[in-house]
């Protein structure tokens, strides 16, 4: 039974790092092509959620725990950008909000 599992692991950490870059260069068109400012932010969350799986996985592989640690610290760091993404949009749609409803009022 553990040469089974011996043999099985190398196999499932490259198709999971196959899938990852797959899934990574999908972010990246979906990043570059948009339309909106909120898709771009979701594409860009994706890839720093990614990027951590890829961290993990290469502990995984390398048999090395000190990846984990920096997959927990892009994690922090990604929870901070998407965090301040979000209340950039969020004001940039209250400015817009506010200057369409001065221009209505003008005749």
């Amino acid at each position: 039974m553990m040469e089974t599992a011996g043999t099985i692991l190398p196999w499932a950490v490259d198709i999971a790092f196959a899938l990852l870059l797959a899934a990574m260069a999908l972010a990246v068109l979906r990043l570059a092509r948009g339309p909106s400012l909120p898709d771009r932010v979701v594409a860009l969350d994706l890839l720093t959620v990614l990027a951590v799986a890829f961290s993990a996985l290469f502990a995984i592989a390398a048999e090395e725990p000190a990846f984990l640690d920096v997959a927990i610290a892009l994690a922090l760091v990604a929870f901070l950008a998407t965090v301040a993404f979000a209340r950039f949009a969020e004001r940039r749609q209250a400015q817009r909000e506010n200057g369409t409803a001065g221009r209505e009022d003008t005749p």
